[in-house]
């Protein structure tokens, strides 16, 4: 990871660690990887954070997530390529990223119940949170795929 501003892991490495610790604890969630890494990347897509976007992408595309699936990401209310867990995921997690403007309306609420049980829609929004602290860190410290 390259800073152009300090590196927050030297500057508060107990800082650092807390947000490892959130991802270890996302590693152990029942939400699939496959799914986590999505939202990852739309999440860091809408913030503009171009190293978790990086890192992530890469993550899918090794773990076999299909180059066509990732590039229409961005698109993916227009296409057919996503099933109806993963929409609905992709769904929250734009409301929630979005959530000044969007609030957490019913229906987007009813949809993830309808396809995620209570405890996965929980992990599915901490799941949302890591990432988009992951991303207030890289964007706030600009920190650059290398």
């Amino acid at each position: 990871m390259k800073f152009h501003r300090l590196n927050y892991y030297k500057a508060a490495p107990d800082v650092a660690k807390a947000l490892l610790d959130m991802e270890n604890a996302l590693a152990a969630s029942r939400i699939e990887k496959p799914l986590q890494d999505l939202v990852k990347i739309r999440v860091s897509q809408i913030n503009g954070c171009a190293f978790c976007v990086n890192l992530h992408t890469r993550e899918a595309s090794k773990a076999g997530e299909s180059v066509r699936r990732l590039f229409a990401l961005g698109t993916w209310e227009e296409t057919t390529f996503f099933n109806e867990r993963e929409r609905a995921a992709l769904k929250w997690a734009e409301t929630l990223t979005l959530v000044a403007e969007r609030r957490a309306p019913e229906p987007v609420y009813n949809e993830v119940a309808a396809h995620f049980s209570e405890r996965e829609m929980v992990e599915l929004t901490f799941a949302i949170t890591t990432i988009n602290a992951w991303n207030r860190f890289g964007i706030g410290f600009a920190a650059h795929p290398e």
